[in-house]
């Protein structure tokens, strides 16, 4: 199936009905002067060797040279061939918070891009394994189903942020269920959750999750990020310090023991993130500790694109443009 690679630079078309309106205007604005000019006949006689024709002859050349060159860089493609890829490995779901207070600076450059660094090494540790990754903050959305894309599972994490789940909180009880439905439900064992988050608000469902998740065979590992004296919570986009009902300074404090009692539950481990190496020595070492199965996943070899063929019609179409004069020839 062919598909837009930077289907977002197609907005860029937007420009065609713009330009046609600017075009015909200017067409009536120089139809418009050489009535003001003086007699027709002498205008008439002046202008003998401009051709009108041509001029929006060149302008719908010019036109479609531009529509060919917001679709090259747009990037036409089609998937090559498909490869059954087996590896023996484990199933792990990586569930990030993503809330506002993940942007708290108690742990430079902030908790969220501390928490970038984790998952991209983690990512790049765990080869054999099938990953899916769970965003949550006020709700909790599966982003990335199981895979062994790697590459667009580190995409995702880079582009994770407060922007990409409406609605704030930190709803882990949910989130440890969105990530229990990317597990075959069948299979009691080669299953792991990499929770991530700071804890910061108390969630009574998120043990009892906990519990089904560990009759189902489901390791759940959690990661604390930030202090527990934590710091005001600033609002990145005025600076401003954000403060409660009460017009109290809002402190983001981590939550180790919620944190702590969600490994516990499921014979996991908690790591507080310190150094980033270390926890992912410490994540790996536990994962290791889960009994492996055969994974397979379908990957493309690569991808067929067609930008080139786009981008040489553009420029074909604007150097002829360029060599269309707008006199008539042979005018005498």
């Amino acid at each position: 199936m062919l598909k837009f690679q930077h289907i977002e630079y197609l907005l860029a078309l937007a420009l065609v009905p713009v330009l046609l309106v600017l075009f015909i205007a200017v067409l009536q604005w120089k139809k418009s002067r050489i009535k003001k000019i003086g007699d027709p006949r002498l205008v008439k006689e002046l202008m003998k060797g401009y051709s009108r024709l041509k001029f929006i002859f060149k302008f719908a050349i010019a036109l479609v040279g531009l529509v060919f060159l917001v679709a090259g860089t747009a990037n036409l493609q089609k998937p090559g061939e498909m490869e059954k890829v087996n590896r023996v490995g484990v199933d792990v779901i990586i569930a990030l918070d993503v809330s506002k207070s993940m942007l708290a600076d108690d742990i430079k450059p902030s908790r969220l891009e501390r928490a970038r660094q984790l998952v991209t090494r983690l990512v790049d540790k765990m080869q054999n394994n099938r990953i899916g990754l769970v965003l949550f903050a006020g709700r909790a959305y599966m982003q990335m189903p199981l895979t062994l894309d790697h590459a667009a599972a580190k995409m995702y994490i880079q582009n994770a942020n407060p922007e990409t789940v409406p609605g704030q909180g930190t709803v882990i009880g949910e989130a440890l269920r969105v990530s229990n439905t990317a597990f075959n439900s069948k299979e009691r064992k080669y299953k792991a959750i990499v929770l991530i988050s700071d804890g910061e608000d108390h969630d009574p469902e998120a043990l009892k999750m906990t519990q089904m998740l560990s009759q189902n065979g489901v390791m759940v590992n959690t990661v604390g990020i930030g202090t527990p004296e934590g710091v005001p919570l600033y609002d990145k986009t005025t600076n401003q310090l954000r403060k409660d009902a009460q017009g109290n300074a809002i402190i983001t404090k981590l939550n180790e023991a919620e944190l702590q009692q969600l490994a516990d539950q499921t014979k996991g481990i908690y790591v507080h993130l310190e150094d980033v190496n270390t926890a992912v020595d410490e994540i790996t070492a536990q994962l290791n500790t889960i009994e492996q199965t055969a994974v397979g996943d379908q990957s493309f070899i690569n991808y067929k694109n067609y930008f080139q063929w786009f981008l040489a019609t553009a420029l074909l179409f604007l150097f002829v443009e360029l060599c269309i004069p707008e006199r008539k020839f042979n005018v005498k």
